[in-house]
């Protein structure tokens, strides 16, 4: 990690968008990584957006699969490509008298249709590392940086996203659960040859572990680093930006 881009998004953060919450990153490490805590197996279901409170707390935490205690982030991770047993009719319908359903697509059929675009990351025999922005040292390796943003904060990164396209989808917004969106589609938008950011945390099972008024941008940090290198001549040097900073600094929208 670059220290000099490290400090340099802080102060140019800081300056455009306040106090705002920073953003987490996550890299795939085959080494142990130095003042990182190594979240122990689990046996018990928990959500992983839940516990990355912790980071955007400022701890570090480490993954492998056995210490994740969802089936689904397990998948969307890369630890497994085997989804849940009749996971058709958990994601849809459910089956009377054996299964509440989700009830997020209509029928069985379109869950396996679904399933059929999943991709399994390359990550076997890796852990995932999350830390927080102001937390990472020279030896980290951020890929997919994550921001827990309020919806004026969230126009800003959209906006700077697409501040050196012509094409207008340089964010998209995919189905999926909210460990999906902030990992899973962001990781394979890293080596694509027009890395796009993603938009998530609609999973409304994922939403009472983030405050209200908030979603998730996550980038990954090739397109990062240009986006940095581009704040100080985009549109949040404008009065148009100063307006909206204002009410971020007030609080609005928390």
């Amino acid at each position: 990690m670059d220290m000099k881009l490290k400090e340099s998004f802080l102060e140019k953060w800081k300056t455009y968008f306040g106090d705002s919450e920073l953003p987490i990153i996550c890299y795939y490490s085959d080494r142990p990584v130095a003042d990182v805590e190594q979240v122990k197996p689990s046996s018990q279901w928990s959500c992983l957006i839940c516990e990355l409170a912790r980071v955007r707390k400022g701890e570090s935490l480490s993954y492998d699969g056995s210490a994740l205690g969802c089936g689904g982030a397990k998948r969307y991770l890369g630890y497994t490509d085997q989804a849940r047993p009749k996971f058709e009719y958990f994601l849809s319908c459910g089956i009377p008298g054996e299964m509440e359903g989700e009830r997020y697509l209509r029928t069985p059929e379109m869950v396996r249709e679904l399933q059929k675009h999943h991709k399994r990351l390359p990550v076997e025999g890796k852990n995932i590392i999350f830390k927080r922005w102001d937390k990472l040292i020279g030896s980290d390796n951020p890929e997919i940086v994550i921001f827990f943003a309020t919806p004026d904060v969230l126009s800003g990164l959209f906006t700077l996203a697409n501040y050196d396209q012509t094409e207008p989808n340089s964010s998209i917004a995919p189905f999926g659960a909210g460990c999906g969106s902030i990992i899973h589609y962001p990781y394979f938008e890293k080596d694509a040859p027009r890395p796009r950011a993603v938009i998530g945390m609609f999973d409304p099972s994922a939403r009472p572990c983030v405050p209200e008024n908030t979603l998730t941008f996550s980038v990954p940090m090739l397109k990062f680093v240009k986006m940095i290198g581009y704040m100080d001549e985009s549109f949040l040097i404008t009065d148009t930006w100063k307006k909206v900073r204002k009410r971020i600094l007030q609080g609005g929208c928390r």
